[in-house]
Parts: C-alpha cells; sequence; structure tokens
C-alpha cells in the first residue's frame, strides 16, 4: 500500500510540474497580445485558444492538486513526510500565482484594446470633421507647413551659430600666432648678431637651392 502511495504520488507530482512548465510557456505567448505594437479591434482566433488553453491547464492542475492532498491524507502521520507537505503547498501557491496572472494579462489585453480603439475613433472624428470642413483641413496642413519650415529655419541657425563660432575661433588664433611671431622678431632684434644669422641661414637655403635646382636640370 505505501509503495502504491508512493509511485501515484511521484506520477501526480510529474504531471502537475509539466503542466506548470506548459503554462509559463503559454503565459509568454499570452502576453505579447498586450505589448504588440497593433493590437486588433476584438480578440483574434489565437488569443482566444491561448486564453482558453491557459484556463484548461489550470483546472487539471487544480484536479491533480486535489489528488495529491487525498493521498497525502490517505498516509498515515508516520509516514507522510514533511518534504511531501511542502511540496503540495508550493503547487498550491504557483497555481493561486498563475491564476493572479491570467487576470493580470486579461485586463492588459483589454485596457490596452480599449485604449487603441479610442484612438481609433478620435482620428476618424477628425477625418470626418476634416472632410466635412476642408476651410478647417487647409488651416491645419498650412499650420503643420509652418512648423516644418520653422524647424528647418531653426536647424539653419543652429549650423550658422556653429559656423560663426568657427570662424572666431580662426580668428583668434591668427591673432595669437601674430602675436608670438612679433615677439620672435623683437627678441632676435635683441640678441647681437642674430639678424646677420638668420640672413645667412636664408643665403644658404637659396643657395642650396639653385645648386638642386641646376642639378635637376642637367
Amino acid at each position: 500500500m505505501s509503495m502504491s502511495t508512493g509511485t501515484g504520488w511521484v506520477q501526480l507530482r510529474q504531471q502537475t510540474r509539466s503542466l506548470e512548465a506548459q503554462t509559463d510557456t503559454l503565459f509568454h505567448t499570452y502576453s505579447r497580445f498586450s505589448s504588440a505594437p497593433t493590437i486588433s479591434p476584438k480578440p483574434t482566433e489565437e488569443e482566444t485558444k491561448t486564453e482558453s488553453q491557459i484556463q484548461e491547464l489550470l483546472e487539471k492542475r487544480e484536479t491533480l492538486i486535489s489528488q495529491l492532498a487525498r493521498l497525502l491524507d490517505s498516509e498515515s502521520l508516520l509516514t507522510a513526510s514533511a518534504l511531501k507537505q511542502n511540496n503540495l503547498t508550493r503547487h498550491r501557491e504557483t497555481l493561486l500565482e498563475h491564476r493572479h496572472t491570467l487576470t493580470r494579462l486579461r485586463s492588459s489585453i483589454t485596457e490596452a484594446r480599449q485604449r487603441a480603439n479610442l484612438l481609433s475613433n478620435v482620428r476618424s472624428d477628425i477625418d470626418a470633421y476634416r472632410s466635412s470642413n476642408p476651410e478647417t483641413a487647409e488651416a491645419d496642413y498650412m499650420l503643420d507647413e509652418r512648423s516644418r519650415i520653422d524647424r528647418s529655419h531653426g536647424v539653419a541657425d543652429s549650423v550658422l551659430s556653429q559656423a560663426y563660432a568657427v570662424n572666431e575661433q580662426f580668428g583668434t588664433q591668427r591673432e595669437m600666432l601674430g602675436n608670438v611671431q612679433r615677439r620672435i622678431v623683437g627678441a632676435a632684434g635683441k640678441v647681437p648678431g642674430i639678424n646677420g644669422l638668420i640672413g645667412r641661414i636664408g643665403a644658404k637655403k637659396r643657395r642650396d637651392g639653385i645648386i638642386l635646382g641646376g642639378f635637376i636640370a642637367f
């Protein structure tokens, strides 16, 4: 009797754990309906089928948990282990958690569908109003064009500002280089013989250039 009860417990637990894993997989599929970029005005066949499968799995798990509880109750206090009691409690908690998850996901899908339908109705009302009031539609079009032109002008102003800033930086750098050059010339004038040395260096460069030119020509 104990061996039969133990075997039944193991089999029921395996079935329960398998159904829990299947439920998690279906939850992943079901949750995508609420986060999809576009949602259909009414539940699709796939959405309805997925929800029904989840509900069916929850009912099967509840039946298996009841069978596990009866098996545990049928055991004597000496043979019933604390581990089995903990396993049963965990299965019950997981079932309750999954029921709450189904309710939450169903509500999220409903809210997303209602929001999408509301936006669609608002767009339809706006289009209908513009169709029956062409002057207003034209005015809205002109306002949109004006906004696009203003944005283009803003981009152009930003580019020009950057160009002016770069040009100002170039002017500052030229002024700094001019100051450095003037300081070098001034310092060279104060050192005896420096001008003559600079002149000789320049003459040597010109002479080397003439010799190199004649060599190339030859």
